[in-house]
């Protein structure tokens, strides 16, 4: 079958460093695998809506059955009856990853490319580029991340200049705090860290490419731009080649993922399992097959990484269904929270399960989204919530975890420094079980305060995130409206996750007639009442309200009357819908470069109809 690969004008002519002859005609290779990854996403949308209608709950596999796209049985994924990865040397030793995009929205080179300097002279053991939720998808923002990455890669010498400028800032900085510098010689500093690419996940399409007049796959065009331009130079230093990949709901998903990275490395003539990758264990259903993802994804597989903010909004959108299935405030959430800490308790375990060469894998730890800047009794208070978070990590089995900022990397790396252990794989943990109990236990509610502050909270983040990403800033540093000039609260770094957790769960709470556990004299609710659609509409008019009288510093003043206002009418209808829509996301991209609400809400609410008419996703680029 002939496919026809279209890209939006001027990109060729633009990008041809990122689009080169090379990458073109990988991309022309794996097209025919975008037809299979579209059959995927309308299984996945069924199976949800199934699900849904019927009161199902996600279970555990047959275990006699063939993991899907695989000549694997489920029981010999669960027994480790399979030849995993070998743990390549630069990732033996990941202590603490740090996460960001290589550039800046709708930056030139030579300030984007900082983002590249900073992470690569962190002193962190890892660097995640992320290509997806902390990625704006603003104008050509996504092509001049992975232009970036290739020039710091190449060494060129502008990325050289700017390296040796952002190394003295650095170190400016750590000898105020720590009274120290921290990077001695920057040039060989930035041979430290291992570059690691998150593509975007299979649910999104590319904003620049189609295929036969239909959006393509944007895991498709990261993946090839990424390998292809980088894998020579990567591979002579004797650097691996590592990939995260997001939003991976299956096995059946994690073995289309693995055609994906087997039919490029066949097609560029590198040895199978040339290219390494981690999963982020990010949706419920990942937690009822961990084996069969690490079967399926053999011999590439080398690591789960626990998030929160994304795991929690999976479960939440699993049990929408289920009236008796609600949240509580997100402050209470954390990793020992009811059915996160069973989340977090089975990926160990299954990092530690041995393949059948006696092969284990590694388990990289959670998000730490603090920025050290605000007061001194603020920075104080959260940098020893920050540390005490890892060292809890490290003791319950941890090799690393991530940090959202280059400026926390020296404050949590020397809770691993002084264990000194490379990593923890192989630790003696029970061996995963699949029981009625083990499934309860994945979604475990715990008692936990629902309150009027705890809404404001949700709403406040996810009206300012909406905010920061149709601006381009799908990482930005956020707290809510009523700390706005408190420095004792210090902002923290969020993605899009924090945006669609916020939205389930202000969803739940209005559609499963959720209780208040606490009195609120400013609204005058008592504890016990309904948090019903009127409440929610009136919260929402006074935190959009904030948001408009805030200073520039926390809403940019040119957003307040473009941007802002649509995002509140995203969150409005969102959250206010009976259907619940699967991804705040794809309203976000829907409405990128659009200033005008009535615009906006005429696509906000074609989305919302062809949803609930038979569960289609627009998700393609309307402005393409």
């Amino acid at each position: 079958m002939t496919t026809t690969l279209e890209f939006r004008s001027r990109i060729l002519t633009d990008y041809p460093d990122v689009c080169t002859p090379q990458v073109l005609q990988a991309l022309e290779a794996l097209s025919p695998l975008n037809k299979r990854r579209r059959e995927r996403m309308a299984a996945r949308t069924a199976l949800r809506k199934r699900r849904h209608e019927q009161g199902e709950r996600i279970a555990f596999l047959d275990p006699t059955s063939l993991i899907p796209g695989t000549q694997i049985t489920v029981a010999d994924a669960r027994s480790g009856n399979f030849d995993g990865a070998v743990i390549p040397p630069d990732l033996q030793r990941q202590w603490i990853q740090g996460t960001g995009p290589a550039t800046k929205p709708r930056a030139d080179v030579r300030s984007g490319i900082r983002n590249v300097a900073y992470a690569l002279l962190s002193g962190a053991d890892g660097w995640m580029f992320d290509g997806e939720d902390a990625l704006g998808q603003v104008d050509t923002m996504s092509l001049d991340n992975h232009r970036n990455l290739k020039l710091a890669i190449a060494r060129d010498p502008l990325f050289l200049e700017v390296a040796e400028e952002v190394a003295t800032e650095m170190n400016r900085w750590a000898v105020g705090f720590f009274g120290r510098p921290i990077i001695a010689d920057w040039r060989q500093q930035l041979d430290f860290t291992t570059v690691i690419y998150r593509v975007r996940g299979l649910h999104l399409d590319d904003r620049h490419i189609r295929l036969d007049g239909h959006g393509f796959s944007a895991s498709i065009a990261d993946m090839v731009m990424f390998v292809v331009n980088n894998h020579e130079r990567l591979r002579a230093a004797g650097r691996s080649l590592v990939l995260y990949l997001p939003k991976t709901q299956t096995a059946e998903d994690a073995a289309y993922f693995n055609s994906i990275i087997l039919a490029l490395e066949a097609h560029l003539g590198l040895p199978v399992g040339t290219i390494k990758c981690y999963v982020l264990v990010e949706q419920l259903e990942q937690c009822f097959q961990l084996m069969e993802i690490r079967a399926a994804l053999s011999p590439h597989f080398v690591g789960f990484n626990t998030g929160r903010w994304d795991y929690i909004n999976s479960v939440s959108d699993a049990l929408a269904w289920d009236r008796a299935f609600v949240n509580p405030n997100i402050q209470a959430i954390t990793m020992t929270y009811g059915y996160m800490r069973t989340y977090e308790d089975r990926v160990r375990r299954a990092m530690n399960t041995p393949d059948r060469n006696g092969r284990y894998a590694l388990w990289q730890g959670g998000m730490e989204p603090n920025i050290p800047v605000g007061s001194e009794a603020g920075v104080s208070a959260s940098m020893k919530k920050a540390v005490a978070g890892a060292e809890r990590e490290q003791r319950e089995g941890a090799s690393g975890k991530w940090v959202a900022h280059w400026k926390m990397v020296h404050i949590v790396r020397p809770v691993w420094e002084k264990v000194g252990q490379a990593n923890q794989a192989g630790r003696a943990f029970p061996a995963l079980t699949y029981t009625p109990e083990d499934a309860a236990g994945l979604m475990q509610l715990e008692p936990a305060p629902r309150t009027i502050a705890g809404a404001r909270d949700l709403l406040s983040v996810a009206l300012q995130y909406g905010n920061a990403f149709l601006r381009g800033f799908q990482a930005a540093a956020l707290k809510p409206a009523d700390f706005f000039g408190n420095d004792d609260v210090l902002y923290l770094m969020e993605d899009m996750a924090t945006g669609e957790i916020r939205l389930s769960i202000l969803w739940e709470w209005i559609h499963k007639g959720a209780t208040l556990t606490e009195a609120d004299a400013g609204t005058g609710c008592a504890a016990g009442a309904a948090f019903t659609p009127a409440l929610f509409a009136r919260l929402l008019e006074e935190e959009y309200a904030k948001l408009r009288k805030a200073g520039n510093k926390d809403v940019h003043d040119d957003s307040k009357d473009t941007t802002l206002p649509i995002a509140r009418a995203i969150v409005q209808t969102y959250v206010q819908s009976d259907i619940k829509a699967p991804w705040y996301v794809d309203l976000l991209n829907l409405n990128l470069g659009l200033d005008d609400l009535a615009a906006a809400e005429a696509r906000i609410a074609r989305f919302l109809e062809a949803f609930k008419k038979d569960g289609t996703r627009l998700t393609e680029n309307l402005d393409f």
